[in-house]
């Protein structure tokens, strides 16, 4: 193996460093505890899928690319981590009142993994 590829993740980690933000502009991020009720395809597009998911002091529209890696069935009844104070976007004329949050690992055909929660956390619950 060669040295730059045992060095790959480590320069990775250093250039994260550089994108540092306050915990002030952390503590502004309101991350909830949500539950997917409803989950289907937007017709005419290949990666969005709308979602009816539950915070626990209401319920939200939520659009997410992950169409491409995801059947809306398998979506359903899964708790995850809503970004909860997200401006809502308009895509493909449709809102969006959030944002999941997923990990992408890099490189071609790489599998976006839904941060998912276990079940005795109360809908709504933050996350810290």
């Amino acid at each position: 193996m060669t040295e730059e590829v045992k060095n790959a993740p480590e320069q990775d980690a250093e250039a994260a460093v550089d994108n540092t933000i306050s915990i002030e502009d952390f503590m502004k991020v309101d991350l909830r505890v949500g539950k997917i009720l409803s989950c289907e395809r937007i017709p005419k597009s290949k990666k969005l899928l709308k979602m009816e998911v539950d915070l626990g002091f209401e319920k939200r529209q939520i659009l997410a690319g992950m169409a491409p890696y995801y059947l809306p069935e398998e979506m359903l009844g899964r708790r995850v981590v809503v970004v909860a104070n997200l401006k809502p976007a308009k895509l493909m004329g449709i809102e969006s009142q959030g944002m999941l949050l997923a990990a992408s690992p890099e490189g071609d055909g790489a599998v976006p993994a839904l941060l998912t929660l276990p079940e005795g956390l109360p809908l709504g619950s933050k996350v810290r």
